[in-house]
């Protein structure tokens, strides 16, 4: 569990190919500045929770699968990527943005952006099972940042607005129209969602 709080900005140093004795998927070198870390721990890479499978001097080692390949676009990531990361959550963090679950729903496209001085307005497409379970000042993640909604204008089109802060400690700040980000909406949505379906 996460918060989307991002606290560094990695770096992408290499990606290979898993090869031999049953190993898969797509191994990822991440250079970061985190301290005491072990194997085993998960961390939120863009909003992906991903496994820490071997801690190396500078950085670690992750593993995604097949299937984290197909709801994100880890499989197009080259070395030299910037990366938001998050460790998890522990039980006496302060919950400074919302539970976020590190489970992308879904790739979406930036559309427009808009730079008003003191905010950045970022439009996004999202798939329509996104959109449902987002509502005005609701929460929604983007490349594994927290942010609130700020506006549904129509269409399958998701508002978000960047403050200063998130632009300077983030890679959201290099987003433009025809950028691929990863999303996960509400958990809470998701639960209210299942709950009201009169098809079960």
């Amino acid at each position: 569990m996460f918060t989307g709080i991002v606290s560094t900005v990695g770096r992408v140093t290499r990606v290979s190919e898993g090869r031999g004795n049953g190993d898969r998927g797509t191994v990822l070198a991440i250079r970061a500045s985190y301290k005491g870390l072990k194997r085993g721990e998960s961390i939120a890479v863009n909003g992906a929770c991903l496994t820490v499978e071997r801690v190396v001097k500078g950085g670690f080692l992750v593993r995604a699968v097949a299937t984290t390949l197909g709801r994100t676009t880890i499989g197009e990531w080259t070395a030299g990527r910037p990366v938001n990361l998050e460790r998890a959550l522990r039980a006496t963090d302060r919950l400074g943005g919302h539970l976020v679950q590190g489970h992308v729903d879904a790739v979406a496209t930036v559309t427009a952006v808009a730079d008003l001085g003191d905010a950045l307005l970022v439009d996004l497409r999202v798939p329509s099972e996104v959109l449902e379970l987002c509502i005005p000042q609701g929460a929604i993640t983007v490349d594994g940042v927290s942010l609130t909604v700020n506006a549904l204008p129509g269409g399958e089109v998701v508002q978000v607005s960047l403050i200063p802060f998130t632009r300077a400690h983030t890679t959201l700040d290099a987003l433009r129209p025809g950028v691929r980000v990863h999303v996960e909406a509400d958990v809470l949505g998701k639960y209210v969602r299942q709950l009201c379906r009169t098809d079960r």
